[in-house]
């Protein structure tokens, strides 16, 4: 079998291609299928035509001329050339979601076209918090659900997304829930540091899924209880207004001087450094967006043994299971988050169960190789 995967854009910094096409993808070559990857490189323009491979999946960065037809016919025509059975593009909007329509229009009865959907794009979505001009958030929003209408099977990231697409008529067979893997190897991570100074909680965020002020309180709570408390914080803020925000709110605080603030790293180095840190916390507003996200942060942190204490929205009860991989709260529960991180800081042996239920939690659930067989029976259809 060929398939090909398509996507609205390259492999960093988002995770969609880099970990969940990818992710989804080497399985199949482990089984013997072709798979190459076609995407435009946006955020790395001067890798444009480019074409290289990766544990034998092949990947193509088009060209970036022509404008936006240029490019998509450019990207349809690369597609079609290379003969797959099967077409799986992933998100419904901008350039995969314009080579999912065409391909529909034109070739959907000698391949199978299989869209992916990993976030709510459109009203409520990412069209209330990204800087898109009313005609983009406008077309965004119909290219989302005609897209997801009109494919041969829709593969969806969340339980939310997979409500939403049954609400919007699909059978439930032709809907196909497959939630993210980690975006990094567990394999690649040290063995975890279970009683090393200084205690460090982990913050892997990129600070606009939740209220900073209450990371702030939850912060300062945990810093009061427990000496010498590391903060160890990975990612870059969504905006740099969000991350300048909340830097002024925990100098304010009193908290800045505990807090390692590595910023956003190369991903193979991100298993060597979550690992150092004791518990993590993952907070949600509880919003449309937060709901149908699926997260790949949270998986990376169970994945390389970090307990998470979390907040109850969408996916995250999937991945934090109470007593086994972490503790889960009800959105803006301060005391109960702080009490619990306090707790998992001070318990070596609750810590060390914790960790090794979090592994195992991870690898008995949400391995690529497990999400991957999901996909057989619609790409074999």
């Amino acid at each position: 079998m060929r398939i090909a995967m398509v996507g609205p854009f390259g492999l960093h910094p988002n995770k969609t291609m880099a970990s969940r096409a990818l992710g989804l993808a080497r399985p199949f070559i482990q089984q013997g299928h072709a798979v190459k990857l076609f995407m435009p490189p946006w955020q790395t323009p001067d890798e444009a035509d480019k074409s290289w491979q990766e544990a034998g999946v092949e990947l193509r960065y088009v060209p970036l001329n022509g404008g936006i037809l240029g490019i998509t016919r450019r990207m349809v025509r690369e597609v079609l050339d290379w003969q797959p059975d099967v077409v799986h593009c992933f998100k419904p909007k901008a350039y995969s979601g314009l080579v999912a329509w065409w391909l529909w229009q034109f070739h959907r009865s000698k391949l199978r076209l299989i869209m992916d959907t990993d976030d709510w794009e459109g009203w409520g979505g990412w069209n209330e918090l990204a800087p898109y001009s009313p005609t983009q958030k406008r077309f965004f929003a119909w290219q989302e659900q005609w897209g997801m209408r009109h494919c041969h099977a829709l593969t969806v990231a969340s339980r939310a997304l997979q409500t939403l697409a049954w609400g919007m008529g699909l059978p439930p067979e032709q809907v196909v829930y497959v939630p993210n893997g980690p975006g990094i190897s567990p394999e690649s991570s040290p063995p975890h540091p279970f009683t090393p100074s200084p205690p460090t909680l982990l913050v892997y965020s990129r600070l606009f899924e939740f209220d900073t002020g209450r990371l702030v309180a939850i912060l300062r709570g945990v810093q009061t209880a427990v000496p010498h408390l590391r903060i160890l914080m990975v990612g870059a803020g969504l905006y740099e207004a969000d991350a300048a925000h909340f830097r002024q709110q925990a100098e304010a605080a009193g908290i800045w001087q505990a807090i390692d603030d590595v910023g956003w790293v190369e991903p193979e180095q991100l298993p060597a450094l979550l690992a150092q840190a004791h518990v993590g916390i993952y907070l949600m507003e509880d919003t449309l967006l937060n709901r149908t996200k699926c997260p790949v942060k949270l998986a990376d942190m169970l994945a390389v043994g970090v307990p998470v204490v979390a907040e109850a929205v969408g996916q995250v009860g999937e991945y934090v299971v109470n007593g086994r991989s972490g503790t889960t709260f009800p959105t803006g529960d301060i005391t109960g988050i702080t009490n619990e991180l306090i707790a998992i800081l001070q318990n070596p042996a609750q810590q060390a169960q914790l960790v090794a239920g979090a592994k195992a939690h991870i690898a008995e659930n949400f391995s690529w190789e497990k999400l991957a067989s999901s996909l057989v029976p619609i790409y074999e259809n």
